[in-house]
């Protein structure tokens, strides 16, 4: 793990987040409790902020950036799935954004909502909360039904506890360097 600053600003990180090795979080990043940011991850607030809310999860290899333009905002209890991109967007709560996709400028995922791994959201397209939303360009299928919602909704909940794990340092150790 690695922070920078970057023009004077300085990454927030509260003290309870994880931030596996490889992950990079630069300049005006403020990043809330419980966050875990995931291997080789990068978290980039060089000309604009980036806000990631509390209990949310960054996985592998996901890259988040922004436009002087467009800030990015992640809210709580948020999945963001390996290869993600997240670019200039609003990402509202209790979100689960699928391995591979991309958000860009100005999007907005509304509280709840599931994004299909491999999807492209246009620029400034805006999604009601709850929607399940797919494809390249990506398109609001229906809302999600009950037991979706519960299942999509509380999916921060596994890395919450796979961050436990990790922070345990018996449960691993580095093989080589």
């Amino acid at each position: 793990m690695q922070t920078y600053s970057f023009s004077n600003y300085t990454p927030e990180i509260s003290e309870d987040c994880f931030l596996a090795p490889g992950s990079h979080v630069i300049g005006q990043a403020k990043i809330e409790k419980g966050v875990n940011i995931w291997f080789n991850s990068v978290v980039r607030a060089d000309v604009n902020k980036i806000f990631i809310g509390e209990n949310t999860n960054i996985q592998d290899l996901a890259i988040l950036h922004v436009t002087s333009e467009n800030a990015l905002k992640v809210g709580k209890n948020v999945t963001v799935g390996h290869s993600a991109i997240l670019h200039a967007c609003t990402i509202e709560d209790h979100c689960l954004i699928g391995m591979g996709a991309k958000i860009l400028d100005g999007a907005v995922i509304g509280a709840g909502s599931l994004v299909a791994a491999g999807s492209i959201v246009p620029p400034h397209k805006v999604y009601p909360p709850n929607s399940f939303i797919l494809g390249s360009p990506a398109k609001r299928l229906r809302e999600l039904n009950d037991e979706e919602k519960s299942t999509f909704h509380d999916h921060y909940k596994s890395y919450l506890q796979l961050t436990e794990v990790y922070q345990d340092e018996s449960t691993h150790r580095l093989l080589s360097k």
